[in-house]
């Protein structure tokens, strides 16, 4: 009797762990922060260079929490995102990508809306195995812990894959062995193409605007 009571009671902590672990609810409080750059359709940054904050709304949870960690431990260097994410608990990080996910994602394209690449950009996303981990048309990641890619603004995704190679610098680079492996042998035109397609694919991110204020 007592062994059926101690199954049944760790079933039911099993089932309410996913409850616990993320709350959305607790991430739109969070959120606060992120909404001056990420709540404004179209707004840029302006370090290192001028270009478009990313859509973070209706990307993958487990990327939020990676790269929220990324910028906590300094593996990604940009001055701002370090600031916030080193200020936030394990807990308000996996809240945030709850509520992230979650808020307003586009629907899911149909694969016949999904352009096909030229010739010259199909061989450098096969140079660099792009779609062995963001999935298919780039919006189906093989895991939750990698980025939908369709539909960032180009000069977003160009800053960041040049971030990763120079993992080392001091403000801006980003440091993952993975990536930094995939981008080191192409040259910035190369990368641009390719910023330049993912941006053209329908996907599922969005900015939802949102007011400054609560």
């Amino acid at each position: 009797m007592l062994l059926s009571r101690l199954l049944i009671a760790v079933a039911a902590a099993v089932l309410l762990q996913p409850a616990w672990a993320q709350d959305a609810k607790r991430g739109e409080t969070q959120a606060a922060m992120c909404i001056g750059c990420h709540g404004i359709p179209g707004y840029r940054a302006s370090f290192p260079e001028v270009y478009s904050v990313p859509k973070i709304s209706g990307q993958n949870a487990g990327y939020i929490v990676a790269a929220l960690t990324a910028y906590s431990k300094g593996e990604r260097k940009h001055p701002s995102m370090r600031g916030i994410a080193g200020s936030l608990t394990e807990q308000d990080m996996k809240d945030l990508a709850a509520f992230y996910s979650q808020h307003g994602g586009a629907p899911t394209p149909a694969p016949d809306t999904v352009p096909a690449p030229s010739a010259e950009v199909a061989k450098l996303l096969e140079k660099g195995a792009c779609i062995s981990c963001h999935g298919a048309n780039f919006s189906k990641a093989i895991s939750d812990a990698y980025p939908k890619l369709a539909g960032q603004p180009a000069d977003y995704l160009l800053v960041a894959l040049r971030s990763y190679q120079q993992a080392k610098h001091s403000t801006w680079g980003r440091d993952n062995a993975i990536m930094a492996n995939q981008v080191k042998e192409f040259k910035t035109s190369e990368l641009k193409a390719i910023a330049k397609y993912l941006a053209s694919l329908p996907g599922e991110l969005k900015t939802v605007p949102q007011p400054k204020l609560r």
